[in-house]
């Protein structure tokens, strides 16, 4: 046995030292394709169980226990009273079945049956223990869940954080990926964790004052010693996990990132009739993420076998030596005195209790590898948590596109500040702004004009000139790197694109987005005012059609492009804004209908 631990282990340092060696192989189709997830920070976050793991943890902490009394720390509470109560439960079983089963030997009835009544009056109050202790342990998920999720989705929602995460910064290539699965796998493996270290510590702490009072102090400090000497070396045999953890979640995301892709463009795809192409990423991407799942399959399962034989077997071989040790002593107080049945008793209980701390041993020993699989988690989580704040207060991270960045040049900090915003109705004005791009190109060193409202201007030009990037300027989507823009507040200046976003909602919510219902009500303004605006852009006819205003569907597939585009439209008229941005906004729309909406446009 010894020697198949040697075995394995000199199988897993090869397996971490060559993992990096590539096979040389006949590539298939599929893994000849090559792609780019828009996450060139090849380092990511490190994972492993240290000082700034805890501290990562403790920051995240606060955030799902909002307070020493809050509902979350009493569901934790009651927890821990839950495994104490499943202990003391576990305890009075292991004493009650040796009574039992001793009645049964010495063949005393009544015993046997008032033993018997005691023990099936007690299975109800046994089950509401455990089922307390699952209800609590998943309403306690639930809510630190909730209450993480709540705080990032608040970071991420705060102004343009959402935009600027994936278009400013690239240290998070899928921050869907963490802000769902990432954030339910962190919170259950905390949880569980919890349970998992708590339980084996309690049992440890009631078995060791049973046993060190009636056997010794020997036989439960074989045992103590032994979980330190395996707790070492399992945990340094696990340090992989970690960081294999983070690697899978990173590719689970890139995966259902390129099937939202293909659902995104299915109709440019399908008119190029791509579908065999995109099949090839599909494969690439499920491949490398296949590949990588199997080699953290083949880790598992070596570890798992070191796993049970040093955290079970060997621990209750060890176990049974420290039991017997009392009985074969010949001057011990309890064991050398009495009938050979009351000797049978002592080891029966003793032993099952030995083997119960042998349990909760064992169970102590594995959880470290929870511990590397949270530290994985924990590095994902507080990264996104990191780069949001780091986003929010103007500081983004982005590696550059260029032959420098094949040379190794570490990614250029953006330095958004240079610049300063004026807030002035009825007037546009960039004085000395430069347009930069978010890859650090300088489209336009100095761009100086003014727009005063009333005035309609016409921006063209060619492609990749500055035209959208002045845009994203006048809408704060990208920082400012010099000069002074003076623009509108916010709520004044209204985007118009070429394809329109469609909420998902009402016929409603399309016209006033991104007002809500109760908005628009405190607002004063009513729903014949939202049908006089599909009027101006004659979609009249789009009410009538859909029966109702608080008609539900996918509007992105019920709506043609030029209704889409006159849906859009509409939505500006509600607003009246002070300037319009009109990005080719009516390029699906009939040269009548056209020339209607902007003569109005004119008008008011």
């Amino acid at each position: 046995m010894l020697l198949d631990s040697i075995t394995l282990t000199h199988q897993i340092k090869l397996f971490r030292k060559n993992k990096n060696v590539k096979k040389v192989a006949r590539l298939s189709p599929e893994e000849q394709i090559q792609y780019m997830i828009k996450e060139k920070n090849k380092k990511g976050p490190k994972a492993k169980v240290d000082a700034r793991f805890f501290a990562e943890l403790k920051a995240l902490w606060g955030i799902m226990f909002p307070g020493l009394w809050s509902k979350e720390s009493g569901l934790m509470v009651l927890i821990a009273f839950s495994l104490i109560s499943r202990s003391i439960c576990d305890l009075w079983l292991i004493q009650h079945s040796t009574l039992i089963e001793g009645s049964i030997i010495t063949m005393n009835l009544p015993e046997f049956k008032r033993l018997l009544t005691q023990f099936f009056i007690a299975m109800p109050l046994i089950s509401i223990v455990n089922n307390v202790l699952k209800w609590s342990i998943g309403e306690t998920k639930l809510r630190i869940r909730t209450n993480l999720s709540v705080h990032l989705y608040q970071q991420y929602l705060k102004g343009f954080t959402y935009y600027q995460v994936t278009n400013l910064d690239n240290r998070i290539s899928n921050a869907d990926q963490v802000l769902t699965t990432d954030i339910d796998k962190f919170c259950d493996t905390v949880i569980d964790l919890y349970s998992n270290i708590s339980k084996p510590l309690l049992d440890i702490g009631i078995y060791l004052y049973r046993l060190t009072t009636n056997l010794g102090p020997s036989t439960p400090g074989i045992m103590v010693a032994y979980l330190l000497l395996s707790g070492v070396f399992l945990t340094f045999l696990r340090k992989p996990t970690a960081k294999m953890t983070v690697q899978e979640q990173k590719l689970e995301g890139e995966f259902r990132y390129v099937n939202a892709r293909l659902i995104t463009n299915s109709e440019e795809i399908a008119f190029y009739q791509g579908n065999h192409r995109e099949q090839l990423t599909l494969l690439a991407s499920f491949y490398k993420l296949t590949r990588h799942l199997r080699s953290f399959l083949n880790f598992r399962v070596a570890m798992g076998f070191i796993d049970n034989i040093v955290a079970k077997y060997v621990a209750i071989t060890v176990g049974f030596y420290a039991v017997s040790r009392p009985f074969f002593a010949k001057n011990h107080n309890l064991l050398t005195t009495g009938t050979e049945n009351d000797r049978f008793k002592h080891y029966y209980t003793y032993g099952r209790m030995l083997l119960k701390m042998a349990e909760g041993i064992g169970r102590l020993v594995l959880s470290g590898r929870e511990m590397n699989k949270l530290a994985g988690l924990t590095a994902r989580v507080t990264q996104l948590r990191m780069v949001l704040n780091d986003v929010y207060n103007g500081h983004y991270e982005r590696t550059m596109v260029d032959r420098n960045s094949q040379g190794g040049e570490p990614p250029m900090l953006l330095a958004p500040g240079a610049g300063r915003i004026i807030y002035q109705d009825k007037i546009i004005r960039f004085d000395k702004v430069p347009l930069v791009t978010p890859n650090g190109d300088v489209l336009i060193k100095e761009l100086s004009f003014e727009v005063r409202s009333g005035m309609n201007v016409l921006v063209c030009g060619p492609n990749g000139c500055g035209k959208s990037s002045m845009f994203r300027q006048l809408g704060e989507l990208w920082p400012i790197f010099g000069g002074t823009l003076t623009k509108p507040p916010k709520g004044k200046l209204f985007y118009v694109p070429q394809r329109p976003y469609m909420t998902l909602g009402t016929l409603r919510d399309q016209v006033i987005y991104p007002q809500t219902r109760e908005e628009m009500v405190r607002r004063g303004r009513t729903d014949a005012q939202l049908s006089r605006c599909l009027e101006l852009v004659q979609l009249g006819y789009l009410h009538a059609r859909e029966h109702s205003w608080d008609a539900v569907e996918d509007w992105m597939d019920v709506l043609s492009g030029g209704e889409k585009q006159r849906i859009a439209m509409a939505r500006l008229f509600y607003h009246e804004p002070q300037f319009a941005i009109l990005d080719e906004c009516t390029s699906a729309v009939s040269v009548d209908v056209e020339g209607q909406m902007y003569q109005y446009c004119k008008e008011v």
